[in-house]
């Protein structure tokens, strides 16, 4: 008899999962191969599900189903897992991560001599592990805490399993909440998608269906309309209109305008959201206003950010600290400073020096090979020959660390200048304990988002001056709000932009494209005019384009321009789907470039494995790295389910269930390389992206090179990127209230 079921219209599938032959990170999609009784072979399992480990034995609800290239599978709408029952799966549960120090190695000696009695061992006589080749009584004492712990995560695992939550996610959920977890789901288990990295409302909303949540219940409305202002606030946004999250709301929920109008209206009242009626100044004609609702760390970030730049501009200046050194002629300070670093300033550059001077709060734009640098080295010339203290600082390490070797002066994260405490989640530099500086120059403005701007400008004495440099054409910040943009189109700030190309930049392929971008004109190949340094492939095949791509990156660019294929040369996509998107590239890179052999860790059917480049895709306080960073594997322990990463300069160690924090990183999309600067630089740019296919992506892109642009791809696509500059709009408001603030005092 075949180990399944109907149940109503649906048939219940059990066995053991074999392996994870794919999972798409974006929606949870996921094949497996489950091992089924009585079936001679493994059987294809499609569906999507929370992250599940090997070994798990696996109760799924769906139907059968032929896939015309894949044959027979099984489509599953529910995934629910068992406690193994197999020795086998045994020693995959065990090896899941699941046990402090028990990787798959160990895993398979402790289960090969205790047989199916291992999780009785386990229980009853845990010292008979001593038994086992290799288990030392350190990693004994290891075990016995972590399984300690385990037995009470088993009743709650038993629990939250039967509720369609997998053990990966029931270690979470008791991590978060211990033995109040029960109760805490039982009470709101829409709290599962605020509190769980992994767990959105989609999953927490089918654990509530199933414990019996009505569709139409304030718990599950109020938690709907949070949910969707969060994924309004994931899409940039800093407010929504009441009627869209109204309409976006109804929607996801399947219930009516009204409904969750009245949501909303709850949620202000219990104050999980703020709303206000504000004026914007790109209301259709007709409308003069607009109800506004906030997620309550955005409206304050917001409001009290405006408020916060406002008093910075009315506050005090140094004047008369530099009266007290002896003055100040700005014509022989730029004589000066010019003779001293050896550069010529031109116009617009001396009026920027002389704005530095008298403004509180400043802003500095431009574009490649027009004079940033050079205008931030002068103005630090000036403020530290009148022995002024003067602070660098950037959105990420990698641009810090390009600050600091363009000007010579120490610059470094705004975390780390502002004293991030990662056991508490909170800065410690703030307005009772500010900054030490009289000038903060802050490069990369464009990459700020609205809360991190929050948190610094609450670090800035008022007597301080600030300089925010940035691109104002590069993509907006990946985190909520428009800071740069919203600043410079408030016309409140001293803003000088820097459009003339230096003479010695002309000479580069790159940065001529770049700003050719920026102009709505396509590239052009320039191989035949002195520019060497950008080419363009063109390719209409997708697949041949990545035949290219991989051609390149792992031989063409190594070895004409002396790069490592690895650590100096990236593929920069606009997408992470697709034969052109960075999933995909991921794959095909990793197995031509990283062929060393070395120990590697299956994990969501990837192998991380040593000497593969990887990057961070959440901000992990506890470990200090962020969103965006990129490292190294030195090693993989198979056994322990361990990895290690080296991230500038520092090891970081990673367990089994933070792998989903770690995506391989040999192509990467454009969003997340703003900051960072590559010797050599691949884009693919092609009609298969042309949802993505932006002026500022493109041109975002193409800055990120620093010796070499390749573009692979169709002219149309280039040409389709360059015309389109209507990027997507962000609702945000911080410009308007910066100018209302000052025009009323």
């Amino acid at each position: 008899m075949r180990d399944f079921q109907i149940a109503g219209e649906e048939e219940i599938l059990r066995g053991a999962l074999e392996r994870i032959t794919y999972v798409n990170e974006e929606n949870g999609y996921s094949v497996f191969k489950i091992a089924v009784k009585d079936e001679p072979d493994l059987v294809t399992a499609v569906g999507c599900c929370e992250t599940h480990m090997p070994g798990e034995d696996l109760e799924l609800y769906g139907q059968w189903s032929e896939h015309p290239k894949f044959g027979r599978q099984f489509s599953f709408t529910l995934c629910r897992s068992l406690v193994p029952s197999t020795v086998d799966g045994i020693k995959r549960y065990l090896g899941s991560g699941l046990v402090k120090g028990v990787g798959p190695k160990m895993a398979e000696r402790i289960v090969d001599m205790f047989g199916d009695r291992t999780l009785d061992v386990l229980d009853e006589s845990p010292d008979d592990l001593l038994k086992v080749k290799g288990l030392s009584p350190k990693l004994l004492d290891s075990i016995k805490q972590s399984w300690e712990s385990q037995k009470e995560i088993r009743s709650i695992m038993l629990f939250l399993q039967s509720n369609g939550i997998s053990p990966g996610f029931a270690a979470k959920i008791y991590k978060k909440y211990e033995q109040d977890t029960i109760q805490v789901v039982k009470e709101n288990p829409y709290r599962l998608a605020d509190d769980i990295f992994g767990i959105g409302f989609i999953s927490a909303d089918k654990v509530a269906t199933k414990m019996g949540v009505a569709v139409d219940s304030s718990m599950r409305l109020e938690a709907g309309v949070q949910y969707v202002m969060s994924e309004l606030t994931g899409e940039g946004h800093i407010y929504a209109p009441r009627a869209l999250l109204a309409l976006r709301s109804a929607e996801l929920l399947g219930v009516s305008r009204e409904m969750t109008d009245s949501a909303i209206g709850r949620a202000i009242e219990s104050s999980a959201l703020v709303g206000e009626k504000i004026f914007p100044d790109d209301l259709p004609d007709g409308d003069d206003s607009v109800e506004a609702i906030y997620l309550p760390p955005y409206y304050v970030s917001e409001a009290k950010g405006a408020r916060m730049i406002a008093a910075l501009m009315r506050g005090e200046d140094l004047s008369s600290l530099i009266n007290s050194v002896g003055g100040l002629d700005i014509e022989r300070e730029v004589k000066s400073v010019q003779d001293t670093l050896g550069i010529k300033l031109a116009a617009n550059q001396i009026s920027a020096v002389r704005m530095a001077m008298c403004s509180k709060v400043m802003i500095i734009t431009g574009g490649p090979g027009t004079g940033k640098t050079t205008l931030i080295k002068a103005i630090i010339e000036i403020w530290g020959s009148r022995g002024l203290t003067i602070q660098l600082a950037a959105p990420t390490g990698r641009a810090a660390k390009r600050m600091a070797e363009a000007t010579g002066h120490e610059a470094m994260t705004i975390h780390r200048m502002l004293e991030y405490k990662a056991n508490e989640l909170c800065f410690s530099r703030n307005s009772d304990y500010p900054l030490e500086c009289d000038l903060l120059i802050v490069d990369e403005a464009s990459m700020i988002d609205s809360l991190l701007m929050f948190h610094l400008l609450r670090a800035i004495p008022e007597s301080a001056h600030l300089i925010l440099v940035g691109d104002i054409n590069q993509l907006p910040s990946v985190g909520p709000g428009n800071v740069l943009k919203d600043l410079i189109s408030s016309g409140v700030l001293p803003v000088v932009e820097l459009n003339e190309i230096f003479r010695q930049a002309q000479t580069s392929g790159i940065i001529t494209n770049a700003h050719r971008v920026n102009s709505g004109l396509a590239p052009l190949k320039t191989q035949g005019d002195g520019l060497r340094d950008f080419y363009i492939v063109y390719q209409d095949d997708p697949g041949k384009c990545v035949d290219i791509i991989l051609a390149l990156a792992c031989d063409r660019i190594p070895k004409r321009f002396g790069l490592d294929p690895i650590e100096e040369v990236q593929v920069l996509t606009p997408m992470h789907r697709g034969a052109l998107g960075a999933s995909n590239l991921n794959v095909v890179l990793q197995r031509a470039l990283n062929v060393s052999g070395g120990r590697a860790v299956e994990y969501g059917g990837k192998v991380y494995r040593t000497g593969d480049k990887v990057m961070q895709i959440r901000n992990n306080y506890d470990k200090d790295v962020y969103n965006g960073d990129i490292g190294f594997i030195l090693r993989a322990d198979p056994d322990a389910g361990m990895l290690t990463v080296k991230m500038d300069e520092r090891e970081i160690e990673y367990g089994v269930s933070e792998f989903n924090e770690l995506v391989h990183a040999y192509a990467v999309s454009i969003h997340k390389s703003q900051g960072s600067e590559y010797k050599a630089v691949i884009i693919p740019v092609h009609t298969q992206h042309y949802i993505m296919l932006q002026r500022n992506l493109l041109y975002t892109g193409i800055t990120r090179g620093k010796e070499l642009v390749v573009l692979v791809g169709t002219a149309r696509a280039m040409e389709i990127a360059a015309g389109n500059d209507e990027t997507k709009r962000r609702y945000t408001h911080m410009g308007v209230r910066l100018r209302d603030i000052l025009a009323s005092s």
